[in-house]
Formats: structure tokens, sequence, C-alpha cells
């Protein structure tokens, strides 16, 4: 099966792990490209491109102010990517209850007292 493209799926977007820091850094608040840049300290083009795949799939917007363009995050657009990884929440869930189970049946074991003879 061939890869979709990495401006056409928002996986294959935020598979990059710069495209993610830059994604992370716009969560907090919007950015300029020089800011992005700066705080990365990664190359302007780079950064200029990695904006432009965030942007194609919906995972970034830009809005223009004057000479500047400010970037900010759609968290959003993460919502299948959410709705995807909620149907094995049920495993976790089983997985975690496993394990505590097994921690309380070790800790009730470990405070019986011994008898003495």
């Amino acid at each position: 099966m061939a890869r979709a493209a990495t401006n056409s799926d928002v996986y294959n977007a935020i598979a990059e792990p710069r495209r993610r820091a830059i994604f992370e850094l716009l969560c907090e608040t919007e950015r300029v490209v020089n800011d992005v840049v700066t705080e990365l300290a990664l190359d302007q083009p780079s950064v200029s491109k990695h904006l432009r795949v965030l942007r194609e799939v919906d995972l970034v917007s830009v809005r223009r102010e004057g000479r500047h363009r400010f970037y900010s995050a759609n968290p959003r657009s993460l919502e299948p990517i959410h709705a995807w990884i909620a149907k094995f929440e049920r495993f976790w869930d089983a997985q975690l209850d496993s394990i505590q189970r097994r921690a309380e049946a070790k800790h009730k074991k470990k405070r019986k007292p011994r008898r003495s003879r």
C-alpha cells in the first residue's frame, strides 16, 4: 500500500519530530516564523517548509497583520488521531487494572503478620 503524502495526511505530517516541535510551540501562543526559528534553533527555510506542511493538513493557521504572518496551532485537527488512539484505551485500561491488582495482592501479602512458633 502506498504511503499518503506528507502534506495530505495529518498522521504523516506529525510523524516528523521538527514539525511536532513546531506544533507544540504554536500550541503555547501564536508566533511569527522568526520566533519559531529562534526558539527551536532551526533555519528559516526549514521552518517555513514545515509550517507549509502543517498548514496544508490544517494543523496550523496563519493570520496576516501588515507585513507579518502569525502562525497558531489548530489542536482540533488532531481529533482523528485522538479518535483512533481511543480505540486502544480499553486495552491499556485492562493492562493497568491487571498491574494494580497484582500490586495490591503483593502489598497485602507483605503486610500479613507472620505467626511466631
